[in-house]
Formats: structure tokens, C-alpha cells, sequence
């Protein structure tokens, strides 16, 4: 039997209308092998969480550059917990200021890319950190 892959929701989370970046990352996670699930645009965190679940990912890979990260992401990974999800690893991109990493890290979001970061270190930060479910 073969070795599950890693499963990807990609989700872009609040009113945030632009998913070029949440595209080409899907794409990247695709073609390094991962099973992607896309949500699409206008995702409440509880559709992401939802979503997530049901389809039994081991990441969720939240796009952002709405200015809400702050909100937002906690928010996501609050719902997880509360849902039983707490082992589903959670990473964001977008337009993030360095200065609120810190406090995006501290309330459970595993890591965050900022614009410049290449396809091929978010593939690599993603091999090295999750492992697929059994």
C-alpha cells in the first residue's frame, strides 16, 4: 500500500478578493506531490475549519492580504481546538508586517511567508515539518 501524501487545504479567509498567491502556492503544493483541497475565495474561518476536517488534512495553508491576519488566523486555529483539530498544522502568507509574526506564532500559527518567499521554501518548510496522517 502506498505512503499517504500530505493533504493541503488552501483557503483565503474573510473579504479578501485576491487569490493569485493562494493559486500558485496550490499549484506548487500539487506539483511537489500533496493532495490539494482549494476552498476558494470568502471563507469564514468556521467553512475553513469545517472543510478542513472533513477532509482530513494535515495543514492548512491560509492566504491573506486582507490586513485581518490578526483576527483572522486566531480565530482559525481557535475553532480547530475547539473542534478537536488541534493536530491539523496551521501556516499563513500575504501581506503580513514582520512585527506581528510574533503574535501570529504565539497563538498556534505554525509559520507565516511574507511576499518574496519562494514557492520552493514554502514546499520545503512544508516536507520538513508535516507529516501526513496515517
Amino acid at each position: 500500500m502506498a505512503e499517504r501524501r500530505i493533504r493541503v487545504l488552501v483557503g483565503k479567509p474573510g473579504l479578501d478578493g485576491h487569490d493569485r498567491g493562494a493559486k500558485i502556492i496550490a499549484r506548487a503544493f500539487r506539483d511537489a506531490g500533496f493532495e490539494v483541497i482549494y476552498t476558494g475565495l470568502h471563507q469564514t474561518p468556521e467553512q475553513i475549519v469545517s472543510a478542513a476536517i472533513q477532509e482530513d488534512v494535515d495543514l492548512v495553508a491560509l492566504s491573506i492580504l486582507s490586513g485581518a491576519h490578526n483576527t483572522l488566523l486566531p480565530a482559525v486555529r481557535e475553532i480547530m481546538t475547539e473542534k478537536g483539530a488541534a493536530d491539523i498544522m496551521l501556516m499563513a502568507g500575504g501581506v503580513i508586517p514582520e512585527d506581528d509574526i510574533p503574535g501570529l506564532k504565539a497563538a498556534g500559527i505554525a509559520e507565516v511567508f511574507t511576499p518574496g518567499t519562494s514557492t520552493e521554501t514554502i514546499v520545503g518548510w512544508v516536507r520538513d515539518n508535516i507529516t501526513p496522517h496515517a
